[in-house]
């Protein structure tokens, strides 16, 4: 009998592991005709967010009242590795969810501006609270910072009448299972990068570092602040710093002035002896060609024939998986530093 019937509509549920497998085989059918990777959702566990940012952001979505109804299906759909592809810019995310059809649905969600009187109000809040970007991303300011940021009426974390989105799926619901997928998949994708909440929502995060803040940080003594690494940095946020310049080579030494003597004749220059010609210099062999950069689709096609995680990568390499996740975004360029992780990691692993 056929899947489809008059008294069956709509194909019958897949398991988990059947939808793990169907997402697997579109991911890779859809990369090759695209001549591009994307960006899926992968989860370690079963725990979709484990940051202040991430479960802000799912608590956020779970009171929705109009939500309720889709989203035991959209975490589900997240966990089974169904959100194959997820891209986030300013107001905007894009996804692709494998359903039970062939092809993938695309998802488009939509979000406002953040008004500009609830942006101040929170830099308010914040004045003299947040130290470092560093502590901003992982959520170690204040308590009441932390309840500021997460107010329904009043925070950063959009409102329901902020947000609209479509789906191509021909579910009719207001909040379709691939949608639900896509909310809870955001979530997992500020896990690897926090910093996306502010690109989300078109923010400027710098804005919550006080200048008491930066003057504290300038004027405190030796051993009263610790002092980060300057690779941490590097790594968590992507800031390329300048490299120390390389010390000037020291003169070659100069031989002394030879004594004055009688003056030579002048004559016919004489011809070089064998002496002469066993003194010139070798060719000199062509140096070796320059590391390929690590672009974001070498990177993301790398860790993908691993097996790895973002998480996974960033640990086994010495990097975190925020600087994985913004260079496979084509958000930043790899440093210097982090190349050489990459590449260390890459000679290990021929």
């Amino acid at each position: 009998m056929s899947r489809y019937s008059s008294w069956l509509p709509f194909p019958p549920r897949l398991t988990v592991a059947e939808r793990r497998e169907k997402a697997a085989k579109s991911l890779a059918r859809l990369e090759k005709k695209l001549k591009r990777p994307l960006r899926p959702v992968v989860l370690e566990g079963r725990t979709i967010a484990r940051s202040f940012w991430g479960k802000a952001w799912c608590e956020n979505v779970e009171n929705y009242r109009d939500f309720e109804y889709r989203l035991e299906r959209g975490r589900s759909y997240v966990r089974s590795g169904s959100v194959i592809d997820l891209a986030i810019e300013p107001g905007l995310v894009r996804a692709l969810v494998q359903g039970s059809e062939r092809n993938p649905y695309e998802q488009t969600i939509r979000i406002r501006p953040l008004p500009a009187a609830r942006w101040e109000a929170i830099k308010k809040a914040a004045l003299g609270k947040v130290s470092s970007l560093l502590d901003l991303a992982a959520g170690r300011v204040p308590d009441e910072l932390l309840r500021a940021f997460s107010d329904p009426r009043d925070g950063i974390f959009p409102a329901r009448a902020e947000i609209s989105f479509d789906c191509t799926c021909p579910d009719s619901a207001c909040l379709c299972k691939h949608l639900a997928a896509t909310f809870y998949g955001i979530g997992a994708r500020l896990d690897e990068d926090p910093t996306l909440f502010f690109t989300l929502r078109s923010l400027d995060p710098q804005e919550l570092l006080s200048a008491e803040s930066a003057v504290d940080a300038l004027t405190a003594a030796p051993g009263e602040a610790a002092e980060i690494d300057e690779a941490a940095l590097s790594d968590v946020f992507g800031v390329s710093f300048d490299e120390p310049a390389a010390a000037a080579p020291a003169p070659a030494p100069t031989a002394p002035p030879s004594k004055p003597g009688k003056p030579s004749k002048p004559g016919k220059p004489s011809k070089p002896g064998k002496s002469a010609k066993r003194a010139a210099p070798a060719k000199r062999a062509a140096p070796p060609p320059p590391p390929a950069p690590w672009t974001a689709d070498r990177l993301c096609a790398f860790r993908r024939s691993l097996g790895l995680t973002q998480t996974a990568l960033g640990k086994e390499a010495g990097l975190t998986n925020v600087v994985i996740s913004q260079i496979e975004n084509g958000r930043i360029r790899a440093s210097a530093r982090v190349a050489a992780r990459l590449d260390a990691f890459a000679a290990r692993h021929r």
